[in-house]
C-alpha cells in the first residue's frame, strides 16, 4: 500500500478517466484543475476525515447533525429556552 493512499496511480486512472466527460472547448472562466488532481484532492479529504473522525456523528432524518437544532448558545454559553 502507498504511504499516500489518496494517490491515483496510472492503472487506476486508466480505468477512471474514460468515465469522465470531456471539458467543453468554449466554457466560461479559467481552465479547471486537472481531473486527476481534483480526484486526488477529494480522496485526500475523505481519507483524512475518516482518520480524524470528522463527520462520523449521527445524522438526523431532516439532514441536520444531531444536536444542531438551529438554536445557538446565548451570552454566557447558556441555551435560551422557549416559553
Amino acid at each position: 500500500m502507498s504511504t499516500r493512499p489518496w494517490t491515483v496511480d496510472d492503472d487506476l486512472w486508466a480505468l477512471i478517466e474514460p468515465l469522465l466527460p470531456p471539458w467543453p472547448e468554449r466554457s466560461p472562466g479559467p481552465r479547471p484543475v486537472a481531473d486527476r488532481l481534483c480526484l486526488q484532492g477529494v480522496l485526500y479529504v475523505l481519507y483524512n476525515a475518516r482518520r480524524s473522525g470528522a463527520g462520523t456523528g449521527p445524522v438526523r432524518r431532516d439532514g441536520g447533525r444531531a444536536g444542531s437544532d438551529g438554536r445557538s448558545a446565548g451570552a454566557g454559553g447558556h441555551r435560551h429556552r422557549s416559553p
